[in-house]
């Protein structure tokens, strides 16, 4: 019995990688560059919301925060398959101060039925 020393401990190239001339690359982990620009920074405004019912809309997160503040942007990530909510989204206030005063009032409310986390958003979300 003969085993090929290839086969098993170094990476093999597929017929098409061997036509085109292909390496492969067998890094462990794949990372996206992040740039330091002023797009990829929060500005402290933006807050990321979680445990959010299936049957909220726009409209109903946009109610619920507009008691604290006045809400500019309102972001709702849905299942694109069934168009309903993943159950988190993103809120963008018009000052820190209205974000700051979200996070402490409704951190832990009711909406829908469903206890709500309020935090600041980490990283800004780009559409």
């Amino acid at each position: 019995m003969s085993y090929s020393r290839r086969s098993r401990y170094s990476p093999s190239l597929s017929p098409y990688d061997k036509r085109r001339g292909r390496s492969v690359s067998r890094s462990l982990s794949r990372s996206r560059s992040r740039s330091a620009s002023s797009d990829a920074e929060n500005p402290g405004n933006s807050l990321y919301v979680t445990g959010l019912s299936h049957r909220v809309t726009e409209r109903d997160l946009e109610d619920h925060f507009s008691k604290e503040g006045k809400v500019t942007d309102v972001h709702l990530v849905l299942d694109p398959r069934t168009r309903e909510t993943r159950g988190f989204g993103f809120i963008s206030m018009e000052t820190v101060g209205d974000a700051n005063r979200c996070i402490r009032h409704l951190d832990h409310s009711v909406l829908l039925g469903r206890v709500i986390t309020v935090e600041k958003q980490q990283q800004r979300f780009t559409k």
